[in-house]
């Protein structure tokens, strides 16, 4: 079966800067390979055989490295956005979107077995899938909590609170689709609200593997740490 994933790769990288003053984000390099490379070669792996990339900014510098695919034994086309539509927004200019597809961002290292997640959204006959993470947050300030008097009551010394967040890799049917206006900047978060008001929730499902968005610089540079070490790992679909 003919696996299709679409893999957004228009924005300007600011969180990145200034790395990406130069190159786009999905060009930046871990290990041996630009991280979209990373993601292409996992997702070729992994049976998906036509790849669209939405792209926008520094778009022919994207179309220059990876051309049509066949160096990694797929199709690959683009959808060139004319300003910036957000994350799902991109989705309404592809006219020839499967039953169901995956989505996710350009910037992502993971070791998720893609096909699993397909296959699991297949069955479970989702709207939309989230592939979700939990993530730890240390405070770094000592928390007070007081009460109506003003007297302290509560001290917590640099709490952890966690939280489940999403990993920016999506499983979708085409349903979704009509939720999604035509050439307008329309985000996941616009997308998950209207889904819940018309009843059709989304889907979690929890991931406890290895994953890193790597669009700060800081992140960037455990990427290029953990990649070297995980390498066997990532590319083992």
């Amino acid at each position: 079966m003919s696996k299709r994933a679409i893999i957004l790769a228009g924005g300007k990288g600011t969180r990145l800067k200034p790395y990406t003053v130069v190159l786009p984000k999905p060009l930046m390099p871990i290990g041996d390979y630009p991280i979209l490379e990373v993601i292409i070669k996992q997702l070729s792996s992994a049976g998906f055989d036509h790849i669209t990339l939405t792209v926008n900014h520094q778009a022919d510098i994207i179309k220059a490295f990876f051309g049509d695919g066949s160096k990694w034994g797929i199709k690959l086309d683009y959808s060139l956005e004319t300003k910036a539509l957000s994350t799902m927004g991109p989705l309404s200019l592809i006219s020839d979107l499967p039953e169901n597809f995956l989505v996710m961002n350009g910037d992502i290292l993971t070791d998720l077995k893609y096909a699993e997640l397909y296959d699991r959204h297949v069955k479970s006959q989702n709207i939309f899938t989230i592939s979700s993470y939990v993530r730890e947050h240390v405070n770094m300030y000592g928390v007070l909590g007081k009460d109506e008097t003003g007297a302290l009551v509560e001290f917590k010394e640099k709490p952890t609170t966690t939280f489940e967040v999403s990993m920016g890799i999506y499983m979708l049917n085409r349903k979704v689709l009509d939720f999604i206006p035509y050439d307008t900047t329309y985000g996941f978060d616009n997308l998950m609200l209207d889904l819940i008001k018309s009843q059709t929730p989304a889907k979690v499902k929890s991931f406890d593997g290895f994953w890193l968005d790597i669009g700060r610089p800081d992140d960037y540079m455990v990427a290029i740490e953990e990649f070297e070490k995980r390498k066997e790992a990532i590319f083992e679909q």
